[in-house]
């Protein structure tokens, strides 16, 4: 378990920061930028459990805590194998795919692609989704360099996808989506 006695280490001050393996890296590198992407995916669904509850809210708490899993797989790199890992598992991405079809089952098929917006909490599923993204983007372009557990990238992939129907269902089960009109402003 986590231990945290002193908030601050100093340790970074010079522009490097510290890996589950005891490793450093420039805080611009990649894998901290992966790393940081997905804690502020993390934060952004902080945010929209101020406006769930019940079956909906427990469903973000789960995915909160996976993805505290997921940063730690991405602070361990995978070829530094010294003590116990805690990785990202297939389990988790079949969890996400089983409540994505269990609440789309509900749900209207679309004939036109979904604004952000709708209710509070649709608005904000969306804009985690949106940072949910630009992790999966940040993780792909560290695979091209590092070995990182395929499970990672399949999650956030799943994730984006469980946050856009999770904003449907909460935008009256898609009744209340804001629909795109193409060129409705020309």
């Amino acid at each position: 378990m986590v231990k945290l006695t002193k908030i601050y280490t100093k340790t970074g001050d010079l522009g490097s920061t510290g890996l589950g393996d005891g490793s450093r890296r420039k805080k611009h590198d990649l894998r901290i930028e992966a790393i940081g992407a997905v804690d502020e995916a993390n934060a952004s669904i902080g945010l929209v459990r101020l406006h769930t509850q019940g079956k909906h809210d427990l469903m973000l708490t789960a995915i909160q805590n996976d993805l505290f899993d997921l940063g730690a797989d991405l602070c361990l790199p995978q070829d530094r194998r010294s003590k116990p890992t805690l990785r990202i598992t297939h389990r988790q991405v079949e969890r996400l795919e089983q409540e994505i079809d269990f609440m789309n089952e509900e749900l209207q098929p679309l004939n036109s692609f979904v604004l952000p917006g709708g209710s509070l909490a649709s608005a904000a599923l969306h804009m985690a989704r949106t940072i949910v993204r630009r992790a999966e983007r940040i993780v792909y372009a560290l695979s091209e360099s590092e070995p990182l557990n395929s499970e990672i990238g399949m999650y956030l992939n799943r994730l984006s996808d469980h946050l856009f129907v999770l904003a449907r269902v909460l935008n009256d089960q898609g009744r209340t989506d804001v629909l795109w009109k193409p060129g409705e402003n020309r």
